[in-house]
């Protein structure tokens, strides 16, 4: 798959401003398949001539006889869009986009190292777009946009290689209740303001936030600064949560379900909790054994009731207050 625009370019002839519009018409005549000439002086680009803006001012009533003989600067446009090489597809798909209307399927100049590298029509510019987007959303969840289990599997790697580490494995509790009481689209809506406020707390913390699927998140930071943001999600979650509930059930602190067993069971309205490992006391040689130790900060965390965090700090358990 290609990034940068350069990979996609394709040479164009060059001329110079002292070429006669006769020229540029045997080019064209020359290359039926050539939509586009660029115009360069000392090798750096400065206009671009299309084939049907060419030929449609050359097509009028006395427009054969009027340019055919005269310098290209009566037809060249001096103002095309022009990028460097390493510039990345999706970035030049929105300038490109954005263009006027008259310029909209205009090619677009690739230059390296100032001089004129090559063309991109915009076909080929959107379809290496549309790849580009189609590979992107396959590393992210569909639901929140976050970057998913591949994105998490690399960044698990790394974290093991670095020299301070620490991983906030995230998830609700008693979520499947909320799911059952108040449908699917209502616990879809809980996850998604899960991940905004999550994705403000990472911020702060220069971390990457990842969504392991359903209502399971991971941040890495690669520092053990993460008390106060463990304390700050909790606020903000058990502020948020509120609002997805009928004022009953907030009353009760409690919905009326059905269970496994097929009894209907109260049980608590939806909380977080979040296991953090840190490499500060122990070295861990695999992405398992981090696994295996967040599992079993978590198993003590969803004993508290409520929302809570559970460190290496001799196994603390932390709660913070409504």
């Amino acid at each position: 798959m290609f990034l940068q625009i350069g990979e996609i370019a394709e040479q164009i002839p060059e001329i110079t401003i002292h070429h006669k519009c006769e020229f540029v018409d045997q080019i064209f005549k020359k290359n039926p398949q050539l939509q586009g000439v660029a115009v360069t002086e000392n090798g750096c680009t400065v206009a671009l001539i299309m084939r049907i803006r060419f030929y449609q001012q050359i097509g009028t009533l006395y427009g054969y006889t009027l340019y055919m003989g005269r310098s290209v600067e009566l037809v060249m446009d001096r103002n095309p869009l022009v990028v460097d090489y390493k510039t990345p597809i999706i970035d030049v798909s929105r300038l490109a986009m954005a263009r006027n209307e008259e310029n909209l399927y205009d090619y677009v100049i690739v230059t390296h190292g100032n001089a004129l590298f090559g063309a991109v029509s915009v076909r080929d510019l959107l379809l290496n777009f549309a790849e580009i987007q189609a590979v992107a959303a396959s590393f992210l969840n569909p639901l929140t946009g976050l970057p998913g289990n591949v994105s998490i599997t690399e960044w698990m790697v790394k974290s093991l290689l670095q020299e301070q580490f620490s991983v906030l494995y995230i998830d609700l509790d008693h979520f499947k209740a909320y799911n059952d009481t108040y449908g699917f689209k209502e616990g879809d809506r809980m996850i998604q303001a899960t991940a905004e406020l999550l994705k403000h707390e990472a911020l702060h913390l220069d971390g990457f936030l990842g969504h392991i699927g359903g209502d399971d998140f991971i941040i890495f930071i690669s520092h053990y600064q993460y008390e106060e943001c463990c304390r700050s999600i909790i606020r903000a979650f058990d502020m948020v949560v509120k609002d997805f509930y009928h004022a009953e059930h907030l009353a009760r602190q409690f919905v009326l379900t059905e269970s496994r067993s097929g009894r209907m069971e109260e049980i608590p309205l939806v909380s977080i909790s979040i296991a953090v490992v840190t490499n500060r006391c122990r070295r861990f040689a695999s992405v398992e054994d981090l696994s295996e130790e967040a599992a079993r900060f978590k198993k003590s965390c969803k004993m508290i009731k409520g929302s809570s965090y559970v460190d290496d700090s001799d196994i603390s358990l932390h709660k913070i207050g409504h």
